[in-house]
Formats: structure tokens, C-alpha cells, sequence
């Protein structure tokens, strides 16, 4: 055996599969053996491959061991004269393997190998090649000094900027998320280090390296695309923590004890310290835009009251003070609240959530204004005026952001993007009903021919005209067809094309999905014809209002409801499940209610209720189809219509 590769997979499974596919094909002309080890994900990675890929060695387990003991219980099997630890997330190209093995043949003093990784957009990974994480080199890179001197031999060490990303260098820190070594090296220094559970132990596992007395070296001629999902989530005190402590694992093992203390303190304060930046900085972006509209409103009303006082009775003090310091803020307050609730502060801004949220909060002022005391009653007609000016000042603003350009501020950031296709007839035909099956509405699509030499009506133009045609057609998006392009291929066009600002997805062969740049966390960004409504934060967010509202109405009206129930001895127990967010009135319909029957739709509370209770078709066999239909066309009045065909069922 030459190779054997070992995978790690966590809930990824459209990339695991593009992965295997890219792998297979790089490996045709080499003795190779895949391993497979899914920690216990729960999106159907397993059956994924024990269908399509029955060749791969699976081994599935029914827990999360962590990163570096789930790559050990492969390890520990492997035959090959070279073993790969490689990430779901990545593609190969056709010759990756190829050159690398070539290459550690040709350099006997080579231990590690790592290659040039490339992200889903084609820019340039920096932690392709790295240094060893010296207190001093950590300083620099989590100070963030590391920006502003990139190319510093010393500043820079951490990725060893002074380094060419296009030249093949020795470096001291490999990639987990590509690393080759020879198996005698491993049997040398050992598996990797089970007390790293993520991150960290490609450090530890690249120093061992060299501490066996072999070299590890940076090849940029062989090349992947890595789609780095954990990036995403960088700012979270999860990652910070358990990124930082790995480092503080790190020393306490390699350094020497006083410089381990010292660094172990440093680490410590930088842990604290980004967590600090990092609440500060979320803070700080969700809270500047309410508070500026909290003091335009403020001040505008003020403004208002004093010119209604000087026109009602020709005293500009004719409001007591209390009115001005405590009333008016309860009031801004309010409509502020209700625009939240609204879901006027989501972004992308849209106006109409905006308005809703102040046309709800002037009624809520208004029915409250009728029940105070007269003595209490200050002006009806400044409420009225107020909230005139409250609308003007908060669409204002929003005027402002927009001219500046500020993302999700734009008045019109759904507007339909702008597709190349760029593939044979037939998979440009296929990603195109896609399209269709997913609900999307392009505002534009062309297909583009992935052959030069063909012509045919039904494209607009070749592979080679890609950078006119995206200037012409002013396009958003590129999906690559893999059956008719070659990652190689894709990684050379993606690199050739940023300038273009442009995003990448790829079409995989035989696939019901698209992979994409940003879809590694984030399914709203992933294309599949199960894609729903369901799943985006507004609808999660109004399925639990309809939830918890409901419940208190239930509760409120439970001495008459509790007569007329079937099942009395649930009645209080599910709405009061219902009311603390355990349950939802509407779940998926599952033949056995403690599981989530379908892994690719949108995660949701379990239900007291499921679709099929007002379904016609009750069969086994039709329970995905309703589930699918539920959530690709959810609205909160099909929650309404289950429960209350269902009300004397609680």
C-alpha cells in the first residue's frame, strides 16, 4: 500500500462527499487506501457512505472523541508508506497526491509535508505554512502586529510571512487540515497527541517531527481548496478557549517549566483579553444602531414637545419635568422594543419590519395612554406627532448607512443575483432545474461551455471568456459543473478571477446540492432542494413567538379549554413545555417522536403536533414528503390551522 488517507467528519457531510469524490479521482494511479471517521454526526453522514463510497473504510462512532483520537483509531490500522491526515472540507486536485509523493521520495529528509491550500473565494490560506508559536511569535500574532508587517522575517513568523507562498520552503508547522508524513516516521514519534480534542495537535504533531530528526517542507505546486468552516466562528469564546488552551497544552508539554508558566500566564491574559474585544465588539455593532436611534428620537421629540407646548400654550415649560426625563424615554424605549421584536434590527435591514415595529409600538402607547388617569394623560397628539418623527428619524438614518454603502443597509440587498453556469449541456441543464427545485428566482442566468472548441445556442460564451463575461452580464456568482471541470481546473480559474469579486460554489456530479466559499457553517449559504424557509432566522424566530404566545393564550383560556381536552393528564404539561421552548406546537412528523426523522431538513424543537395531523395520507412512506412540504413552504398560519384543528387534543 502507498497511501492511505485518513478523513475526520462532523456533521459536513455534502463536503465529505465532494472530498471523497476529488479523492478518489487523485488517486487512480496510486495504491490507496481511505479511511473514514464520522464522531457521531447526526446530518446522515454514515449512510452517505456506506451508500456511494462502499469502498472507503467507515468507522462511525456513537460519540464525539475529539479530532485527534478519532484520526488514532484510523492511525493505528493504516498500511500505507504514506499516510494523509486531510479535512472533509477540502478538494484535491487530480495530481496533489501524485506530486507530493514524488517529492518526499526525492527528499529522504522530508518527514511532514504540507501544500498550498487555497479557500472557497481562491485566495491564498497564510496558515498553508507556519512557525513554530514561540511566546514571542504568539505575541505577535495575537496583538495583531502580524497585519500590520506581514513580510517581517520575525513579526511575522507565525505564518512565516517572509516566506513565498509560491516557493518550496522548509517551515516548522504543517496544516492539519493537509498533512502527509511517512508511516516510519510515524511509528517513530508516535500517534497524535489524544490530549489536544481540536486544535493544536498538528502543532505538537509537526514539532515531533522535527524533533525526530526529519524536516517538514511547504510545497505550493501541489494544491487544494480548504473551505476552512471554523473561520466563521473565530470571534466565539468557544474557539477562543479552546484554541488558546491548546497552545497552553503545547507548552506545558514542549517548553521548558519556567518558560511554560510564563507563557501559560500570557496565554491566559490573551484569552481574556480577545474575549473582551470580542464582547465588546458584538456589543458594540448590535447596540450603536439602536442608540442612535434612541437619541434622534429622543431629541426629535423634545424638539417636537417644546414646539407643541409653545403653540398649545405659549410656555415652552408647559410639560412638567418628569415628563421629558422619564416619559419620553419609556416612550422611545417602546417603539424601540417593538421594532426588535419586529425584527427591524435583523440584517439585512428591511424597511417594512421597521415600519411594523413602530406602527405596533405607537398602538401599544396609545392603548396604554386611554387606561392611564387623566392627571396622568399628558398629550395624545405629541404620541402622534412623536412617532411621525420617529419613522422619519429611523428611515433616515437607514438613508444615511445606505448612501454610505454599509453592508446589510442597502434598501434592496435581496435583489436577485446573477448566475454563470459553467459546464456541458447537460450539467448546466441539470443546475438550472436545480434552481427550479430549489425555489430560487435568479435574476440572471447563463451558461457558459466548459469546451472552447464547441459551440452550441444554448451557451452564452466559454470557459475562457469568464472574466468578460462576468463584467458584462455584471455577475454574482460562478457554480462550477465538477463532472465536466476539473478541481485543478477550478482552482486555477478562482485564482485567476479575484479581481472580479465574485463568489464560487461547485456542482457535484449526480449531486442534489451545491457546495460553496461560505456554506460550511452555514446552510442558509448551502444550495440543496431541501433548502427552506424553515431555516432562516426570521421564520426560527416567529415559530418561537407563535410558540410562547400561544401558550400563555392557552393557559389564560385553560378553564374552558381543560373540559373539551381528550388527553387532560398532558394538558399542562405540554403547554407549559411549549411555553419554556422544549416542544413546539409543530414539529416534523416522526413515527417515533424522540428522534429527528429527516438529518437534511432544518433542525426544530420536537412537536406536540407534526403536519400529517391534518394531512390526508397518514402512510410511513409520505412522512419526508410531508415534512419537506412543511418546511420548504413554512408559515406561522400553518402552525395556527394544526393547533387549532387540534386544540382539544393537548
Amino acid at each position: 500500500m502507498q497511501l492511505s488517507i485518513v478523513i475526520v467528519n462532523y456533521n459536513v457531510k455534502f463536503f465529505l462527499e465532494q472530498c471523497l469524490v476529488s479523492v478518489l479521482e487523485a488517486s487512480k494511479n496510486i495504491d490507496t487506501e481511505i479511511w473514514v471517521v464520522d464522531n457521531n454526526s447526526v446530518d446522515g453522514s454514515v449512510a452517505m457512505v456506506r451508500e456511494k463510497f462502499p469502498q472507503v473504510h467507515l468507522i462511525a462512532n456513537n460519540d464525539n472523541p475529539g479530532f485527534s483520537r478519532a484520526n488514532n483509531q484510523a492511525l493505528r490500522q493504516v498500511t500505507g508508506e504514506y499516510v494523509l491526515l486531510l479535512n472533509p472540507d477540502t478538494l484535491v486536485e487530480k495530481d496533489t497526491f501524485e506530486k507530493c509523493i514524488s517529492f518526499m521520495q526525492e527528499h529522504p529528509d522530508c518527514g511532514g509535508l504540507g501544500v498550498k491550500m487555497i479557500n472557497g473565494e481562491g485566495q491564498y490560506l497564510p496558515e498553508s505554512k507556519r512557525g513554530f508559536p514561540t511566546p514571542e511569535v504568539a505575541f505577535y500574532k495575537i496583538s495583531g502586529l502580524i497585519k500590520l508587517f506581514p513580510k517581517s522575517p520575525k513579526i511575522a513568523r507565525y505564518y512565516m510571512g517572509h516566506l513565498s507562498e509560491n516557493d518550496t520552503n522548509e517551515i516548522e508547522i504543517l496544516p492539519g487540515a493537509y498533512l502527509m508524513i511517512r508511516k516510519t516516521v510515524m511509528d517513530k514519534i508516535g500517534l497524535l497527541d489524544e490530549t489536544f480534542f481540536m486544535y493544536g495537535e498538528d502543532i505538537d504533531f509537526s514539532y515531533r517531527i522535527l524533533l525526530g530528526g526529519y524536516k517538514n517542507y511547504y510545497l505550493p505546486s501541489a494544491r487544494i481548496i480548504h473551505y476552512k468552516g471554523e473561520s466563521t466562528k473565530k470571534g466565539s469564546m468557544n474557539y477562543v478557549y479552546t484554541f488558546y488552551n491548546a497552545m497552553v497544552i503545547f507548552a506545558q508539554k514542549h517548553l521548558s517549566q519556567s518558560n511554560a508558566k510564563i507563557y501559560t500566564l500570557f496565554i491566559k491574559i490573551a484569552i481574556w483579553l480577545r474575549a473582551s474585544i470580542s464582547f465588546l465588539k458584538r456589543l458594540g455593532s448590535n447596540a450603536i444602531i439602536p442608540l442612535l436611534d434612541f437619541v434622534l428620537i429622543f431629541i426629535g421629540f423634545c424638539g417636537i414637545k417644546n414646539i407643541w407646548a409653545t403653540m398649545k400654550a405659549n410656555n415652552i415649560n408647559y410639560y412638567p419635568e418628569e415628563y421629558t426625563h422619564f416619559v419620553i424615554p419609556i416612550y422611545v424605549l417602546i417603539w424601540l422594543f417593538c421594532i426588535f421584536i419586529c425584527g427591524g434590527y435583523r440584517k439585512p435591514v428591511k424597511l417594512a419590519h421597521i415600519a411594523k415595529g413602530l406602527a405596533v409600538g405607537t398602538c401599544a402607547l396609545l392603548v396604554f395612554y386611554s387606561l392611564l388617569d387623566e392627571t396622568q394623560r399628558y398629550s395624545r397628539a405629541l404620541i402622534l406627532l412623536g412617532s411621525i418623527w420617529a419613522i422619519i428619524s429611523v428611515v433616515g438614518l437607514r438613508g444615511i448607512l445606505h448612501a454610505l454603502h454599509l453592508r446589510n443597509y442597502e434598501f434592496l440587498p435581496n435583489k436577485r443575483k446573477a448566475y454563470l453556469v459553467v459546464g456541458d449541456y447537460e450539467e448546466t441543464s441539470r443546475v438550472a432545474n436545480l434552481f427550479h427545485q430549489m425555489g430560487l428566482e435568479p435574476g440572471f442566468v447563463g451558461f457558459v461551455n466548459a469546451n472552447t472548441n464547441d459551440e452550441n445556442k444554448h451557451f452564452i460564451g466559454n470557459i475562457n471568456q469568464l472574466k468578460e463575461l462576468i463584467h458584462f452580464y455584471k455577475i454574482d456568482e460562478i457554480i462550477f459543473c465538477a463532472k465536466n471541470i476539473t478541481t485543478e481546473k477550478i482552482i486555477s480559474l478562482m485564482a485567476n478571477l479575484q479581481s472580479t469579486n465574485v463568489e464560487y460554489k461547485i456542482a457535484p456530479q449526480e449531486s442534489q446540492f451545491i457546495i460553496g466559499s461560505n456554506s460550511i457553517h452555514s446552510t442558509e449559504d448551502l444550495y440543496t432542494v431541501t433548502i427552506a424557509p424553515l431555516s432562516s432566522a426570521e421564520n426560527k424566530q416567529n415559530k418561537r413567538i407563535f410558540d410562547a404566545t400561544m401558550a400563555v393564550i392557552i393557559l389564560v383560556f385553560s378553564p374552558i379549554l381543560f373540559l373539551f381536552q381528550r388527553h387532560k393528564k398532558t394538558f399542562f404539561a405540554h403547554c407549559l413545555a411549549v411555553l419554556v421552548g422544549k416542544y413546539s406546537w409543530v414539529g416534523y412528523c416522526n413515527e417515533n417522536k424522540n428522534e429527528q426523522n429527516n438529518n437534511t431538513l432544518p433542525r426544530i424543537k420536537k412537536g406536540i403536533f407534526s403536519p400529517k395531523d391534518i394531512a390526508k395520507t397518514t402512510s410511513i412512506a409520505n412522512n419526508e414528503h410531508i415534512n419537506w412540504m412543511y418546511a420548504r413552504n413554512y408559515k406561522v398560519a400553518t402552525d395556527l390551522i394544526i393547533l387549532l384543528r387540534n386544540i382539544n387534543k393537548i
